[in-house]
């Protein structure tokens, strides 16, 4: 600070009350009035192509700039359209894997409940037949075995006597056996023959229902789909619809500022172009005028140096 301060003193001292930057800077400033005055010279000549020129660059240059607003526009909606269709084709699969995933659930579940409950009957009918055919059994060997020892009692006590009417009642005894066992064979197969279409018929009675059910459940899905990609395309296309619109509008409101605005440029250029051309008249008439005043002058003078 001192140094600058002493500094100053001493260039104050030594070149008087005007320093060299003062001077300096007022050389700079007349170069640059003598520079701008012959510039503005040129300028005025050159000012219509230039004005000419910069009205054709500031009318390409909004044509430009209009054309590529419009393709931005378009790139943006293109894009946005392009991402809410990978979004919506998402959730859609999501939604439909969700439900696959929840039917086939509910579907295992059931199956397992119905095989434990075939099983359990299973077991119950095979007990059942088991203890049926045992009692049937037992009864049928007592009765032999009664059968037998009375056989043997008569053989014994009438040996010679009814041994011939022993052996018819064996015999009958035999036969009734043989048609009872033949019988119970009978039943036996029938029962599990009935069964066995009861269980067959109960099958594909299940099997038809799960079908139509499935049938349904899938027309149901289908139509859903359908009907959720319906609607928000609906919404899409409304929306979509709706920013078309207001774009539109924009761009009509954007196109008439850029009319309005070129339209008074054009309007300032014809004024200016109209004053020049005043400017230019007045010019040439006050020249005249100046000529034919000298003109006037020097024939007066002439006539008065003639009559001297």
């Amino acid at each position: 600070y001192l140094a600058r301060k002493f500094f100053y003193l001493w260039a104050k001292m030594t070149f008087g009350q005007v320093l060299p930057s003062k001077a300096r800077c007022f050389y700079g400033q007349k170069i640059l009035q003598k520079t701008f005055g012959e510039w503005k010279e040129q300028w005025t000549v050159c000012r219509e192509k230039k004005l000419s020129l910069r009205a054709d660059n500031h009318y390409r240059h909004l044509l430009l700039n209009l054309i590529f607003k419009a393709w931005r526009v378009y790139v943006c909606q293109q894009r946005g359209k392009r991402n809410k269709y990978c979004v919506a084709e998402s959730q859609a699969k999501k939604q439909i894997l969700l439900r696959t995933w929840q039917h086939w659930l509910v579907y295992v579940g059931v199956q397992r409940t119905k095989h434990g409950m075939q099983s359990v009957a299973l077991a119950f009918r095979e007990r059942s037949c088991l203890r049926i055919s045992w009692a049937v059994w037992r009864r049928q060997q007592y009765q032999k075995c009664s059968g037998h020892k009375m056989n043997i009692l008569a053989l014994q006590h009438w040996a010679q006597s009814l041994q011939f009417r022993a052996w018819l009642q064996w015999r009958e005894l035999y036969l009734y056996t043989q048609n009872e066992k033949q019988k119970g064979t009978r039943a036996v197969t029938h029962h599990q023959h009935w069964e066995l279409r009861r269980c067959v018929g109960a099958w594909l009675g299940y099997l038809n229902l799960h079908r139509v059910k499935k049938r349904q459940n899938e027309m149901a899905q289908e139509f859903h789909r359908s009907r959720m990609l319906r609607r928000y395309f609906s919404d899409w296309q409304l929306s979509w619809e709706c920013r078309r619109r207001m774009h539109a509008h924009q761009r009509d409101l954007e196109k008439q500022a850029a009319r309005i605005a070129l339209w008074r440029v054009f309007a300032h250029w014809k004024h200016y172009v109209v004053l020049c051309v005043e400017e230019a008249q007045q010019c040439e008439l006050a020249e005249k005028h100046y000529k034919c005043h000298l003109l006037v002058r020097a024939l007066l003078c002439a006539r008065w140096e003639g009559l001297w």
